[in-house]
Parts: C-alpha cells; sequence; structure tokens
C-alpha cells in the first residue's frame, strides 16, 4: 500500500524545486536532508530515479519517495466572466 500527497504549487508558480518540495511536505527534516536522499538516488520523479536537487518540479508530475507519491498540481485560478 502506498500513500499520496496531493501538493498545490503556490498561486502563480510553475514548479517547484525537488528538495523544496520534499521540505514543504514534511518528509524531511531539513533541506540538507533533503539533498541527501536526493543524492543517494531515493528519489524518483515520473518513474525515475532524479539525483538533480533542484530539477524543477511542475503541475501534473509525480515524486516517489519510499512508496509515498506526492502528486503535484497547480494552483493557478482561471474565473471567466
Amino acid at each position: 500500500m502506498s500513500d499520496e500527497i496531493k501538493f498545490f504549487l503556490r498561486k502563480g508558480d510553475d514548479y517547484i524545486e525537488l528538495y523544496k518540495l520534499l521540505k514543504a511536505t514534511n518528509l524531511v527534516y531539513s533541506g540538507a536532508e533533503a539533498k541527501q536522499i536526493i543524492s543517494d538516488g531515493l528519489i524518483k520523479v515520473d518513474g525515475n530515479i532524479e539525483t538533480r536537487k533542484r530539477k524543477k518540479i511542475s503541475s501534473l508530475q509525480e515524486v516517489e519517495i519510499d512508496k509515498i507519491k506526492i502528486k503535484v498540481h497547480s494552483n493557478n485560478s482561471h474565473y471567466c466572466k
């Protein structure tokens, strides 16, 4: 069984850097810890191992760490008048 976290980008943002996403979802205690587990090859982005700490994660991308999936969504509101 895997857990899923929905993460919404801040309004106006197109992406979040991978290590910052791990911090923002409280899956790590610090940026240093996030960078270390990324360097160790423990993170997958869209099913592929990712070792770039500052990899830009955009809406609709999926990050996986130890059976926990983070689905990134846009938070841009579009209103039609």
